[in-house]
Protein backbone atom coordinates (compact mmCIF):
# COMPACT_ATOMS: atom_id res chain seq x y z
CA UNK A 1 0.00 0.00 0.00
CA UNK A 2 1.50 3.64 -0.90
CA UNK A 3 2.14 5.58 1.67
CA UNK A 4 -0.10 8.40 -0.12
CA UNK A 5 -3.08 5.53 0.56
CA UNK A 6 -2.19 4.66 4.24
CA UNK A 7 -2.78 8.31 5.17
CA UNK A 8 -5.70 8.26 3.45
CA UNK A 9 -7.11 5.19 5.19
CA UNK A 10 -5.44 6.48 8.74
CA UNK A 11 -7.84 9.76 8.02
CA UNK A 12 -10.50 7.89 7.12
CA UNK A 13 -9.98 6.01 10.22
CA UNK A 14 -9.71 9.12 12.29
CA UNK A 15 -12.83 10.86 11.42
CA UNK A 16 -14.44 7.53 12.48
CA UNK A 17 -13.61 7.21 15.89
CA UNK A 18 -14.22 11.08 16.18
CA UNK A 19 -17.54 10.84 15.01
CA UNK A 20 -17.99 7.63 17.24
CA UNK A 21 -16.59 9.71 19.97
CA UNK A 22 -19.22 12.43 19.47
CA UNK A 23 -22.29 10.24 19.39
CA UNK A 24 -20.72 8.41 22.35
CA UNK A 25 -21.06 11.43 24.23
CA UNK A 26 -24.36 12.86 22.80
CA UNK A 27 -25.54 9.28 24.06
CA UNK A 28 -23.83 9.63 27.66
CA UNK A 29 -25.42 13.50 28.13
CA UNK A 30 -29.00 12.36 26.94
CA UNK A 31 -28.45 8.86 29.49
CA UNK A 32 -27.87 11.78 31.60
CA UNK A 33 -30.46 14.11 31.26
CA UNK A 34 -32.76 11.08 31.00
CA UNK A 35 -31.81 9.77 34.57
CA UNK A 36 -32.12 13.07 36.07
CA UNK A 37 -35.16 13.40 34.55
CA UNK A 38 -36.15 10.05 35.93
CA UNK A 39 -35.48 11.73 39.24
CA UNK A 40 -36.98 14.43 39.43
CA UNK A 41 -39.80 13.19 37.96
CA UNK A 42 -40.50 11.03 40.52
CA UNK A 43 -39.60 13.40 43.46
CA UNK A 44 -42.38 15.20 43.53
CA UNK A 45 -43.99 13.30 46.94
CA UNK A 46 -41.35 14.59 49.10
CA UNK A 47 -42.26 17.76 48.71
CA UNK A 48 -46.18 16.82 48.86
CA UNK A 49 -44.96 16.26 52.32
CA UNK A 50 -43.92 19.52 53.29
CA UNK A 51 -44.70 21.21 56.35
CA UNK A 52 -43.52 24.69 55.12
CA UNK A 53 -45.90 26.11 52.20
CA UNK A 54 -43.01 29.04 52.05
CA UNK A 55 -40.31 27.26 51.51
CA UNK A 56 -41.84 24.99 48.49
CA UNK A 57 -43.19 29.00 46.84
CA UNK A 58 -39.48 29.67 47.25
CA UNK A 59 -37.75 26.60 46.01
CA UNK A 60 -40.32 26.23 43.28
CA UNK A 61 -38.95 28.52 40.68
CA UNK A 62 -35.95 27.07 40.46
CA UNK A 63 -36.64 23.50 40.36
CA UNK A 64 -39.02 24.54 37.38
CA UNK A 65 -36.66 26.22 35.44
CA UNK A 66 -34.16 23.05 36.07
CA UNK A 67 -36.77 20.76 34.25
CA UNK A 68 -37.51 22.96 31.50
CA UNK A 69 -33.55 23.04 30.75
CA UNK A 70 -33.67 19.75 30.80
CA UNK A 71 -36.67 19.06 28.32
CA UNK A 72 -34.64 21.32 26.45
CA UNK A 73 -32.39 18.66 25.46
CA UNK A 74 -34.83 15.81 26.08
CA UNK A 75 -38.12 17.14 24.69
CA UNK A 76 -39.96 13.70 24.56
CA UNK A 77 -39.11 13.02 28.19
CA UNK A 78 -42.94 12.18 29.61
CA UNK A 79 -41.97 12.19 33.27
CA UNK A 80 -40.42 15.46 32.65
CA UNK A 81 -43.37 16.59 30.75
CA UNK A 82 -45.92 15.59 33.33
CA UNK A 83 -43.61 17.34 36.37
CA UNK A 84 -43.61 20.46 34.25
CA UNK A 85 -47.17 20.73 33.80
CA UNK A 86 -47.86 19.82 36.96
CA UNK A 87 -45.39 22.03 38.44
CA UNK A 88 -46.48 25.04 37.10
CA UNK A 89 -49.94 24.49 37.90
CA UNK A 90 -49.59 23.70 41.48
CA UNK A 91 -47.25 26.65 41.70
CA UNK A 92 -49.71 29.36 40.01
CA UNK A 93 -52.55 28.16 41.73
CA UNK A 94 -51.15 28.02 45.27
CA UNK A 95 -48.86 30.87 45.32
CA UNK A 96 -50.06 33.04 42.39
CA UNK A 97 -53.45 33.06 41.77
CA UNK A 98 -54.89 32.33 45.33
CA UNK A 99 -52.06 35.22 46.59
CA UNK A 100 -53.73 37.52 43.86
CA UNK A 101 -56.89 36.74 45.61
CA UNK A 102 -55.89 37.46 49.08
CA UNK A 103 -53.95 40.68 48.23
CA UNK A 104 -57.01 42.03 46.50
CA UNK A 105 -58.61 43.85 48.96
CA UNK A 106 -55.27 45.85 49.43
CA UNK A 107 -53.80 46.65 46.31
CA UNK A 108 -56.76 45.34 43.32
CA UNK A 109 -53.81 46.09 40.68
CA UNK A 110 -51.28 43.86 42.09
CA UNK A 111 -53.87 41.18 42.14
CA UNK A 112 -54.93 41.82 38.51
CA UNK A 113 -51.09 41.16 37.43
CA UNK A 114 -50.63 38.77 39.84
CA UNK A 115 -54.15 37.02 37.74
CA UNK A 116 -52.29 37.57 34.41
CA UNK A 117 -49.45 36.18 35.39
CA UNK A 118 -51.03 32.69 36.56
CA UNK A 119 -53.08 32.42 33.22
CA UNK A 120 -49.58 32.59 31.50
CA UNK A 121 -48.10 29.80 33.90
CA UNK A 122 -51.21 28.11 33.04
CA UNK A 123 -51.01 27.88 29.44
CA UNK A 124 -46.95 26.91 30.16
CA UNK A 125 -48.29 24.15 32.33
CA UNK A 126 -51.38 23.12 29.58
CA UNK A 127 -48.40 23.19 26.65
CA UNK A 128 -46.15 20.77 28.48
CA UNK A 129 -49.26 18.48 29.02
CA UNK A 130 -50.35 18.11 25.34
CA UNK A 131 -46.92 17.55 24.73
CA UNK A 132 -46.73 14.75 27.41
CA UNK A 133 -49.84 13.05 25.79
CA UNK A 134 -48.35 13.77 22.23
CA UNK A 135 -45.32 11.62 22.75
CA UNK A 136 -47.49 7.99 22.19
CA UNK A 137 -50.60 9.49 20.59
CA UNK A 138 -49.73 11.76 17.92
CA UNK A 139 -52.00 14.62 16.61
CA UNK A 140 -53.59 14.77 19.80
CA UNK A 141 -53.44 18.47 20.54
CA UNK A 142 -55.68 19.18 17.03
CA UNK A 143 -57.62 15.60 17.22
CA UNK A 144 -58.72 17.20 20.95
CA UNK A 145 -59.83 20.31 19.63
CA UNK A 146 -62.25 19.08 16.95
CA UNK A 147 -63.72 15.66 18.68
CA UNK A 148 -62.75 15.60 22.67
CA UNK A 149 -64.59 12.69 23.09
CA UNK A 150 -62.77 10.97 20.00
CA UNK A 151 -59.35 12.10 21.09
CA UNK A 152 -59.90 11.12 24.83
CA UNK A 153 -60.65 7.88 23.91
CA UNK A 154 -57.00 7.66 22.45
CA UNK A 155 -55.56 7.18 25.57
CA UNK A 156 -55.47 3.62 26.48
CA UNK A 157 -53.28 3.57 29.35
CA UNK A 158 -53.84 4.30 33.27
CA UNK A 159 -49.99 5.33 33.26
CA UNK A 160 -51.17 8.81 31.45
CA UNK A 161 -53.61 9.54 33.92
CA UNK A 162 -52.20 11.89 35.68
CA UNK A 163 -51.02 13.38 32.09
CA UNK A 164 -54.96 13.65 31.79
CA UNK A 165 -55.79 15.25 35.34
CA UNK A 166 -52.82 18.20 35.06
CA UNK A 167 -53.43 18.98 31.09
CA UNK A 168 -57.22 19.43 32.17
CA UNK A 169 -56.88 21.60 35.38
CA UNK A 170 -54.48 23.82 33.96
CA UNK A 171 -56.45 24.33 30.86
CA UNK A 172 -59.53 24.89 33.39
CA UNK A 173 -57.47 27.04 35.46
CA UNK A 174 -56.70 29.34 32.67
CA UNK A 175 -60.07 29.27 31.52
CA UNK A 176 -61.74 30.71 34.51
CA UNK A 177 -59.29 33.25 35.11
CA UNK A 178 -59.52 34.56 31.50
CA UNK A 179 -63.54 34.12 31.04
CA UNK A 180 -62.97 36.58 27.81
CA UNK A 181 -60.35 34.67 25.92
CA UNK A 182 -62.34 32.75 22.99
CA UNK A 183 -59.53 30.59 22.55
CA UNK A 184 -59.20 28.95 25.72
CA UNK A 185 -62.75 29.02 26.33
CA UNK A 186 -63.02 26.91 23.43
CA UNK A 187 -61.06 24.02 25.27
CA UNK A 188 -63.66 24.07 27.94
CA UNK A 189 -65.17 20.75 26.70
CA UNK A 190 -61.99 19.09 26.01
CA UNK A 191 -61.10 19.52 29.48
CA UNK A 192 -64.60 17.42 30.79
CA UNK A 193 -63.28 15.16 28.32
CA UNK A 194 -60.00 14.41 29.73
CA UNK A 195 -60.81 13.86 32.86
CA UNK A 196 -64.11 11.73 32.08
CA UNK A 197 -61.41 9.55 30.17
CA UNK A 198 -59.20 10.03 33.21
CA UNK A 199 -62.18 8.22 35.77
CA UNK A 200 -62.41 6.09 33.33
CA UNK A 201 -59.32 4.55 33.45
CA UNK A 202 -58.44 5.34 37.14
CA UNK A 203 -61.40 6.64 39.16
CA UNK A 204 -59.62 6.78 42.73
CA UNK A 205 -56.74 8.43 41.15
CA UNK A 206 -55.14 11.32 43.63
CA UNK A 207 -57.63 9.81 46.09
CA UNK A 208 -60.84 11.60 44.29
CA UNK A 209 -58.62 14.44 42.56
CA UNK A 210 -60.42 14.13 39.57
CA UNK A 211 -63.96 14.47 41.06
CA UNK A 212 -62.25 17.94 42.39
CA UNK A 213 -62.15 19.02 39.02
CA UNK A 214 -66.02 18.30 38.58
CA UNK A 215 -67.06 19.69 41.35
CA UNK A 216 -65.88 23.22 40.30
CA UNK A 217 -66.56 22.20 36.27
CA UNK A 218 -70.36 21.14 37.41
CA UNK A 219 -70.75 23.72 40.65
CA UNK A 220 -68.76 26.75 39.21
CA UNK A 221 -71.19 27.06 35.59
CA UNK A 222 -74.83 28.56 36.24
CA UNK A 223 -77.26 25.65 34.74
CA UNK A 224 -77.97 27.88 31.73
CA UNK A 225 -74.26 27.19 30.96
CA UNK A 226 -74.95 23.27 31.49
CA UNK A 227 -73.75 23.34 35.09
CA UNK A 228 -75.52 21.28 37.81
CA UNK A 229 -75.40 21.90 41.45
CA UNK A 230 -76.74 18.10 42.05
CA UNK A 231 -74.13 16.76 40.04
CA UNK A 232 -71.36 19.07 41.99
CA UNK A 233 -72.53 17.44 45.51
CA UNK A 234 -72.70 13.77 43.83
CA UNK A 235 -69.17 14.57 42.86
CA UNK A 236 -68.21 15.94 46.50
CA UNK A 237 -69.50 12.77 47.83
CA UNK A 238 -67.26 10.59 45.27
CA UNK A 239 -64.70 12.96 46.52
CA UNK A 240 -64.81 12.79 49.83
CA UNK A 241 -65.30 8.56 49.33
CA UNK A 242 -61.92 8.31 47.75
CA UNK A 243 -60.28 10.55 50.03
CA UNK A 244 -61.45 9.27 53.37
CA UNK A 245 -61.22 12.52 55.16
CA UNK A 246 -57.42 12.93 54.40
CA UNK A 247 -57.77 15.73 51.74
CA UNK A 248 -59.56 19.14 52.79
CA UNK A 249 -59.54 20.55 49.08
CA UNK A 250 -62.76 19.10 48.11
CA UNK A 251 -64.74 20.32 50.53
CA UNK A 252 -63.00 23.99 50.41
CA UNK A 253 -63.77 23.80 46.50
CA UNK A 254 -67.84 22.66 47.18
CA UNK A 255 -68.09 25.39 50.06
CA UNK A 256 -66.53 28.17 47.86
CA UNK A 257 -68.97 27.54 44.35
CA UNK A 258 -72.16 25.47 45.56
CA UNK A 259 -72.47 26.61 49.03
CA UNK A 260 -71.62 30.48 47.85
CA UNK A 261 -74.03 30.52 44.87
CA UNK A 262 -76.25 28.42 46.63
CA UNK A 263 -76.06 31.22 49.62
CA UNK A 264 -75.96 28.28 52.34
CA UNK A 265 -74.16 30.00 55.01
CA UNK A 266 -74.75 26.94 57.39
CA UNK A 267 -73.37 24.30 55.11
CA UNK A 268 -70.45 26.96 53.36
CA UNK A 269 -69.23 27.21 57.32
CA UNK A 270 -69.64 23.14 58.28
CA UNK A 271 -67.59 22.43 54.85
CA UNK A 272 -64.69 24.77 55.49
CA UNK A 273 -64.88 24.03 59.14
CA UNK A 274 -65.00 20.16 58.62
CA UNK A 275 -61.87 20.81 56.04
CA UNK A 276 -59.91 23.28 59.30
CA UNK A 277 -60.08 19.90 61.49
CA UNK A 278 -58.37 17.44 59.01
CA UNK A 279 -54.75 16.63 60.69
CA UNK A 280 -52.40 17.49 57.90
CA UNK A 281 -49.89 15.04 59.87
CA UNK A 282 -52.12 12.11 59.40
CA UNK A 283 -51.54 11.80 56.05
CA UNK A 284 -48.24 13.23 54.83
CA UNK A 285 -48.62 12.72 51.45
CA UNK A 286 -51.50 15.49 51.16
CA UNK A 287 -49.49 17.43 53.75
CA UNK A 288 -48.68 20.54 51.26
CA UNK A 289 -52.19 20.19 49.65
CA UNK A 290 -53.98 20.10 52.89
CA UNK A 291 -51.94 23.58 54.06
CA UNK A 292 -53.09 25.04 51.40
CA UNK A 293 -56.40 24.02 51.02
CA UNK A 294 -56.85 24.79 54.84
CA UNK A 295 -55.23 28.44 54.37
CA UNK A 296 -57.98 29.39 51.90
CA UNK A 297 -60.67 27.81 53.94
CA UNK A 298 -59.58 30.14 56.62
CA UNK A 299 -59.50 33.32 54.46
CA UNK A 300 -62.89 32.01 52.95
CA UNK A 301 -64.54 32.00 56.39
CA UNK A 302 -63.17 35.42 57.22
CA UNK A 303 -64.91 36.66 54.14
CA UNK A 304 -68.49 35.06 54.81
CA UNK A 305 -69.90 38.69 55.23
CA UNK A 306 -68.92 39.76 52.26
CA UNK A 307 -70.20 36.47 50.57
CA UNK A 308 -73.61 35.90 51.96
CA UNK A 309 -76.60 38.48 51.98
CA UNK A 310 -77.56 37.45 55.11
Amino acid sequence: MKGSEIRAELSLCAAALAALALLSACSVRTMAVNAVGNALAQGGSEWAREDDPELVRDATPFALKTIESLLAESPRHRGLLLAAASGFTEYAYAYVQSEADYEESRDLAAATAMRARAVRLYRRALEYGLRGLEVDHRGFREALRSDPGKAAAMVRSKAEVPLLYWTAMAWGAAISLAKENPELAAGLPATEALVRRAIALDEGFGAGALYDFLIAYDGGRPASAGGSAERARADLAKATAFAGGKRAAPLVTFAETVSVASQDRTEFKRLLAQALAIEVDRAPEYRLANLVAQKRAGWLLSRADELFIE
